[in-house]
């Protein structure tokens, strides 16, 4: 036969619950690291250089499918007015030599 039996169980009731914030510190991808896998323009102390963003390390960085931009034109207009192709291999720039970037077309 089946019977009911009362047992005494603990039960916690929140009454109230806070939430506090701490500082923590951490890092997070910025600067040219960010750009990896897309499109960039560097613009360097004698050329400009575009590309697909494919490595950066303490040294240097290295595009695929990289150009040299002559003459930008227009940032809004679809493609650089002069930029010329530097082959097939991919192609290393200075970090040194970069004073400025930002996404590329």
């Amino acid at each position: 036969m089946k019977k009911i039996k009362s047992e005494e169980i603990k039960v916690e009731k929140v009454v109230q619950q806070v939430v506090e914030t701490r500082d923590v510190v951490f890092e997070e991808e910025d600067g040219l690291e960010s750009f990896l896998g897309k499109q960039v323009i560097l613009f360097c102390l004698n050329y400009h250089y575009a590309g697909r963003l494919i490595g950066v390390n303490k040294t240097c960085v290295l595009l695929e499918d990289a150009s040299v931009v002559f003459e930008t034109g227009s940032f809004e207009a679809p493609k650089w007015k002069d930029a010329q192709k530097l082959g097939k291999d991919p192609h290393y720039v200075m970090i040194s030599a970069i004073e400025s970037f930002r996404l590329g077309k």
